[in-house]
């Protein structure tokens, strides 16, 4: 019986990723019951980050009450795998949802996220992935520091907390003091945009309306980034120019700047998690997909994350989308076999979205009915 490998992203605003995954064994099983199949969920660092990483991986979900973004005490959690790994995803007490209605990114803080790394290093944790998404702060990491023990003053020499609206009210940073319990602990930082700090494709620009900023407090805001970055260039800690520090309201950059954390595809980290290499081994085809292919997808999101992974293997890579859009042609070249749309009738995603459980299973089933009869009746060319 063959052997398939399951690494979908979510179809945004339809299907979670570990559904997506339930429908293609389903439609695997229906033509091979006895098929061997192994889901790997994917998430992008957001909400559901920990939820992929225990389905793919097996642990627990740790419950334990931080700071929330206005330094209220939330119930929030991270994952503990069965490796000993941890996985945090700042969404858990530094998110949109928990800002409905008042939303300020001058006045939240990551701070809970600080606190969430630091439980999970007391609990034995000597790697730690975060995953960045779905924030609803600009403080640049701040907060998250700050919880770790570094301390940052303003010009008359008191220590306080920064958050997105004083920043520009750091005048030194002190790292020395910073929590020993992350010493010698690895994070990684799950990061899939490649965004600036600051400037017009930086954090603030980009990212903050949708947090609740209007323009002037973008321009605020942008300022206060670009002050962190002067002021941490005083101390020989370069993040200006480094891609993905924008991502989170600068979380990206905090991380590199107070953690040593190196910043990584989503993907990529996923794969390193489940040792894809060691997965490939068996199996006779992968399957991935996420809910719309576009050029967006050629800067490394999940499915030519995972084809460029796959490919010096020379396993089969299968991508099933909720819809193309654009000249996708150079996913070829990247290792992709071939590419199928749910989109079954060319409708419009408002539509579609009604009907995107059928139409997965009847292509999942179809396909699977396709590589079923090629294998029992070879085209005349191979024979």
């Amino acid at each position: 019986m063959p052997n398939f490998l399951l690494i979908p992203d979510s179809f945004k605003g339809s299907m979670s990723s570990g559904e997506v995954c339930e429908r293609m064994e389903r439609g695997i099983r229906r033509v091979y019951p006895q098929a061997g199949v192994r889901s790997v969920p994917v998430a992008d660092g957001g909400e559901g980050t920990v939820d992929a990483f225990l389905a793919a991986l097996g642990g627990e979900k740790r419950f334990v009450e931080v700071s929330g973004p206005f330094g209220e005490k939330i119930p929030a959690f991270y994952g503990w795998l069965a490796n000993g790994t941890a996985v945090v995803e700042m969404a858990a007490c530094a998110g949109l949802p928990q800002v409905e209605g008042m939303k300020n990114p001058e006045k939240t803080t990551t701070y809970g996220v600080g606190e969430l790394l630091l439980e999970a290093a007391s609990r034995g944790a000597r790697k730690i992935i975060l995953g960045l998404g779905g924030s609803c702060t600009n403080d640049g990491g701040c907060g998250a520091a700050a919880a770790c023990g570094v301390r940052f003053y303003d010009a008359s020499g008191k220590a306080f907390l920064p958050t997105g609206g004083t920043l520009t009210e750091v005048a030194a940073i002190d790292v020395s003091a910073r929590n020993p319990l992350l010493d010698g602990v690895e994070i990684v930082t799950m990061c899939d945009i490649d965004n600036p700090l600051f400037g017009p494709e930086g954090a603030a620009f980009v990212f903050a309306p949708q947090k609740g900023a209007d323009a002037a407090m973008v321009a605020r805001l942008d300022a206060g980034l670009q002050h962190l970055s002067h002021t941490l260039q005083k101390m020989g800690i370069a993040i200006s120019k480094l891609p993905g520090a924008g991502a989170a309201g600068g979380m990206g950059g905090g991380m590199a700047a107070f953690w040593g954390s190196r910043l990584q595809m989503g993907i990529d980290a996923v794969l390193d998690a489940v040792s894809l290499e060691t997965l490939l081994k068996d199996t006779d085809m992968v399957f991935t997909g996420e809910g719309r292919l576009d050029t967006q997808s050629l800067r490394g999101k999940v499915v030519l994350g995972v084809s460029r992974r796959v490919r010096p293997f020379g396993v089969p890579v299968v991508a099933i989308v909720g819809d193309v859009e654009g000249d996708v042609s150079a996913v070829y070249a990247e290792g992709i076999t071939a590419v199928f749309s749910t989109n079954r009738r060319a409708v419009p995603f408002s539509e579609a979205q009604r009907t995107c459980r059928e139409d997965l299973d009847a292509v999942m089933e179809n396909l699977m009915r396709f590589i079923d009869s090629a294998r029992r009746h070879p085209l005349r060319w191979q024979q």
